[in-house]
């Protein structure tokens, strides 16, 4: 018979979850295992609201498995560790991202590339190693494995550091593994959600001339004045394009819908990367031709390591990188989703879960 999630483990935990394919959300108790030896507990204060969380919810990869408490963008601080934990101690402020275990012992485990591991636990809706589903940061606590757990430093706002862990780290890892980290390179930008919005900051920081390339015209003013884009591109004016063909050295393409490749890679130079961070839901169209016309390339990038992970928060900390947040209470969620899916959000929501999510 099925242990209900509130008896699976010993200490008590309190959330929001979805119960079916709705993927509204409504209180939840559960349980979290005891804090082991090499385990880092620690009070929920923030969780940001990820795009792949509306998915889940609503079971649109068909592999939920419910009651689904989502979250993977967590911040807060420590309240116990296990007797062999060595990098951090209570009062510490800490986070955890889209993994909570992996293997540690492929070749991917091996070079810090956890979120390539073939057995990687995913924060919510995955298996544990003790056969019990993964819960998210929709709660009031967490215990991760510390080699899972990323170190917030004290310069970095908890509430901003949040969509760091999932956004910010989509992005950061493509740019510096494809070399586009560079000074004065041209780099474009596709989409200006929450994962474009954090390429445009992260592509400033390490000195790049950004241009955004979007469908919505109204977006102009915003992605240079408040971001620090250097052009705006609308991706459906056939001048703007024109103007923009052979001009970039890079692009991060954060769009998850269905979309045409062949005009953005008529946008590169000779040698340019096209690098995949969206996941649009049905296969797209590759022209060949066109790569084959300056040596072009067209990769994917997913998340980013641990040791990755924590280089980019230290980064951000140092840069003064930050997403552009609006904070909500945990009885706002179901509405924030909903807004969520209209693309109404400048351009990560974060919940106040220390503040606001209450048991009672």
């Amino acid at each position: 018979m099925a242990i209900s999630p509130e008896l699976e483990h010993p200490r008590k935990a309190f959330g929001l979850a979805a119960k079916d394919s709705s993927g509204v959300l409504s209180p939840f108790i559960f349980s979290r295992r005891e804090t082991g030896e090499k385990d880092v507990r620690f009070k929920v204060l923030f969780c940001g609201i990820c795009h792949s969380d509306l998915h889940m919810l609503k079971n649109e990869w068909g592999n939920s498995v419910y009651p689904v408490v989502p979250g993977h963008e967590i911040v807060g601080e420590v309240t116990e560790v296990g007797d062999k934990v060595q990098k951090f101690k209570v009062g510490d402020k800490v986070g955890v991202g889209c993994m909570v275990q992996s293997c540690h012992s492929c070749q991917n485990c091996n070079e810090s590339l956890e979120n390539y591991c073939p057995k990687v636990i995913l924060t919510y809706g995955s298996k544990n190693l003790d056969g019990t589903i993964t819960y998210g940061g929709y709660s009031d606590t967490m215990v991760t494995d510390e080699s899972f757990v990323i170190s917030i430093p004290n310069s970095l706002p908890l509430d901003a550091a949040a969509p760091l862990l999932c956004a910010g780290i989509t992005v950061y890892s493509p740019l510096k593994y494809f070399g586009l980290d560079k000074p004065n390179l041209q780099l474009g930008v596709v989409g200006l959600g929450g994962l474009g919005h954090m390429a445009v900051k992260f592509a400033k920081a390490f000195g790049a001339k950004v241009t955004v390339i979007s469908t919505s015209p109204n977006k102009k003013k915003e992605a240079i004045e408040l971001l620090g884009a250097d052009s705006f591109v609308v991706s459906s004016e056939q001048d703007q394009m024109q103007a923009a063909t052979g001009t970039l050295d890079g692009i991060i393409d954060t769009v998850s819908a269905v979309h045409p490749l062949l005009p953005l890679i008529g946008l590169l130079k000779s040698h340019g990367k096209l690098v995949m961070v969206g996941a649009p839901e049905k296969p797209l169209e590759l022209p060949v031709f066109p790569l084959l016309m300056g040596r072009k390339i067209i990769g994917g990038s997913l998340i980013g390591g641990i040791k990755e992970t924590q280089e980019m928060i230290d980064f951000a900390a140092k840069h003064d990188v930050k997403p552009e947040i609006e904070v909500v209470s945990a009885d706002y969620v179901n509405t924030a989703l909903e807004r969520l899916l209209k693309a109404d959000v400048k351009y990560r929501f974060v919940i106040d879960i220390g503040n606001t999510l209450k048991s009672s």
